[in-house]
């Protein structure tokens, strides 16, 4: 229940006067748990979050205690607007943190091919997609050489989007297995 102190209520058995520091201590602990509903509606059901703000706020209220005169200011809504702050700005931190970035999450630098090796493996690839039957190899040349879109793939050999998926699966499983088996025999 509520008593009225000038215009403003205020929680029963409580007074404003600013000198009093367990008149400040009865108003923040009167205040506190509907300070703890409002943080919870703001920041999730992170109980350790929204206990740090609530505290933050409440910190705050009483370090300016000495300096406010709270009759003529209702103390509920400075101190949501306070906790209101304090999510805003811990949303905005979290927002703003960079992920840690080490050199070692990079690849490593790129390196000069050797020519005579790019030549072998250009003539082991053909090699390769020699040895796919017809269907499996203009869907991987079209597909994963050229670069050209499944759908349209699709459209110029007249076959379902799906046949060219299963075209471009089965003959990329093929010529692995053809590169692999002559990787193995060198």
């Amino acid at each position: 229940m509520s008593g009225m102190t000038g215009d403003r209520p205020q929680p029963s058995g409580v007074t404003t006067t600013s000198s009093a520091a367990s008149s400040w201590t009865d108003i923040l602990v009167a205040e506190r748990e509907r300070l703890h509903r409002f943080v919870t509606s703001l920041a999730g059901h992170d109980p350790y979050h929204v206990e740090d703000v609530v505290q933050e706020t409440l910190l705050r209220a009483w370090q300016l205690r000495d300096r406010l005169d709270w009759r003529e200011r209702p103390i509920r809504m400075w101190l949501f607007r306070v906790a209101r702050n304090l999510v805003v700005d811990g949303w905005r931190k979290d927002r703003a943190t960079p992920i840690g970035i080490s050199a070692a999450d990079f690849p490593e630098p790129l390196t000069v091919a050797d020519p005579a090796a790019q030549t072998v493996d250009r003539h082991m690839l053909v090699d390769a997609l020699r040895g796919l039957a017809p269907v499996h190899r203009e869907v991987v040349v079209h597909v994963h050489m050229l670069g050209t879109a499944g759908a349209e793939v699709a459209r110029l050999l007249g076959v379902p989007r799906g046949t060219v998926k299963s075209r471009s699966h089965h003959g990329l499983r093929l010529l692995r297995r053809h590169i692999e088996g002559r990787q193995v025999a060198a």
